[in-house]
């Protein structure tokens, strides 16, 4: 008998959002209770770490990005990874050349509460070009676990996307549009680490206004400032709060997209057999392509 290995296996089917829960309003209201409790420090750079700074943050925040692309993980995977390492940064003082093996705990991390089919730590491995081992992810792996205190249930920004866009009077059609483009911009938010220290449900709500604002889509009866406040309001956040953070998404995805044409520096040159899905052309699941969206 022929024996198939067949490592492209279909991702497991989600289930479709409840419309009862989405509309809801307990529900929504126990993520804005919950968010604070996940949300790390914002002066750690100032007040705990020493060798790691807000680049060396980004750096490791576009290449996580660049693996769960690759990997084609769930779209709250990175916003969750990303999640830990501030939170672990928050408390923990950490050496520089710890960094990467930091992301790629999160990382793993991550993916067993997100996704279906989690990260192995064999492919971790390879994408730092083999400068940890398996045994040292297992080792950190406790350790992050530790320092979080088990509390790895955090609220992200793409959790509360359906329960706002639910109560958004936007045209049937253009609904995923907005949410594909707001998923977007959570995840770029996720690399800066000036737009990571700002509550998830306001980088929810800046995301959904910029991505209609980007879009150019009317909103019935909720024109310019009525759309912000609209939004505000079902988020309860102040108007002026969610302007600044909504401009500081479009400034840097104007940023992100100066960046694209330039050379970066990355932590790992390695071009893994994994590292190559990019060549096949297949669409990822983590949103990372921000050239189609306008301003």
């Amino acid at each position: 008998m022929e024996l198939l290995c067949v490592e492209g296996a279909p991702r497991a089917p989600r289930a479709e959002p409840d419309p009862q829960l989405l509309g809801d309003r307990r529900v929504l209201q126990n993520l804005l209770s919950q968010e604070e409790r996940y949300s790390p420090r914002v002066s750690y750079f100032q007040c705990v770490q020493k060798e790691v700074k807000p680049y060396m943050r980004k750096m490791l925040a576009i290449w996580m990005l660049e693996v769960c692309e690759e990997q084609k993980c769930e779209e709250e995977v990175f916003p969750l990874a990303m999640n830990y390492v501030d939170r672990y940064l928050s408390s923990v003082p950490t050496r520089k050349n710890h960094l990467q093996l930091l992301g790629a705990v999160c990382m793993l991390l991550a993916s067993k509460l997100r996704e279906t089919m989690p990260l192995t730590v064999e492919k971790l491995c390879i994408y730092t070009d083999n400068s940890i081992t398996p045994q040292q992810i297992l080792n950190s792996e406790v350790l992050v676990l530790e320092k979080l205190k088990w509390d790895m249930v955090s609220v992200v920004a793409s959790d509360f996307l359906a329960y706002i866009l639910h109560r958004l009077p936007l045209p049937k059609n253009k609904v995923e549009l907005v949410k594909r483009h707001a998923k977007t911009f959570i995840a770029l938010c996720a690399t800066d680490y000036t737009l990571a220290m700002y509550p998830p449900s306001m980088i929810a709500t800046g995301s959904i206004g910029a991505a209609i604002h980007g879009l150019s889509i009317s909103v019935d009866s909720f024109p310019g400032e009525a759309l912000t406040e609209l939004l505000a309001s079902i988020t309860s956040t102040e108007v002026d709060c969610l302007k600044a953070c909504q401009e500081q998404i479009e400034v840097a995805l104007a940023e992100s997209l100066k960046e694209i044409s330039q050379p970066r520096q990355e932590f790992s040159s390695i071009k893994s057999p994994y590292y190559s899905a990019s060549q096949d052309g297949n669409k990822t699941s983590t949103p990372t392509d921000v050239t189609d969206i306008n301003l």
